[in-house]
């Protein structure tokens, strides 16, 4: 190994010592070279093996469909407009996908809470893709993981949300809040209002 100047480990070159073969006699530093160096090759020839081996991830980009503003919109006003039709005071939130508010009205004379009412409705009913009237019913039938459930931030157990899908996906979430048993009704009717653009 012509040009391979081993070094010792108290930093001396080993050029012209003689070193202690496998067999037990002494060799020099071409041979010293000779049995290092495939080592070292053989190291590499497995890290490239690996490189080479790895397949990539198979994955396709999701495809996934937002509720529109104007969409959001109608379906808020038609439930408020329902409750006042009805004679109650109302409130109403729509939440994307996300949970995030896009649109949230707080009708005439409706009470001040029944805002953030209806903005935990409309989470519930999205995060947990159903109805707050069922989801009541399992907290009140004692279901113990709801009774946790309920203690995370945004998430309540009231009848009067519902979940928004465009035909089976969840695209967001609809609560209304102000009247005494007849929110989700009127968050239905905000529903019906839009059937043709969630289909």
């Amino acid at each position: 190994m012509s040009g391979v100047n081993p070094i010792g480990p108290n930093g001396r070159s080993l050029a012209g010592i003689h070193l202690p073969c496998a067999h037990g006699g002494m060799d020099d530093r071409a041979a010293y070279g000779a049995r290092v160096m495939p080592i070292k090759t053989a190291s590499l020839i497995i890290v490239s093996g690996l490189v080479l081996t790895a397949s990539p991830v198979a994955a396709e980009m999701l495809v996934r469909h937002d509720l529109p503003v104007a969409v959001a919109i109608a379906i808020a006003q038609e439930a408020v407009a329902s409750c006042v039709a009805k004679g109650y005071p109302e409130s109403a939130v729509v939440v994307d996908r996300a949970g995030e508010t896009i649109v949230a009205i707080r009708g005439d004379n409706a009470a001040p809470h029944t805002m953030e009412n209806a903005r935990r409705k409309a989470y519930t009913a999205m995060s947990f893709r159903s109805s707050t009237t069922d989801y009541a019913k399992r907290f009140a039938d004692g279901n113990a993981v709801v009774r946790q459930q309920v203690t995370l931030p945004n998430v309540i157990a009231i009848p009067g949300g519902l979940p928004i899908k465009f035909g089976q996906e969840i695209v967001g979430g609809i609560g209304a809040s102000g009247s005494p048993g007849v929110d989700e009704p009127c968050v239905q009717a905000g529903l019906d209002k839009v059937a043709e653009q969630l289909k």
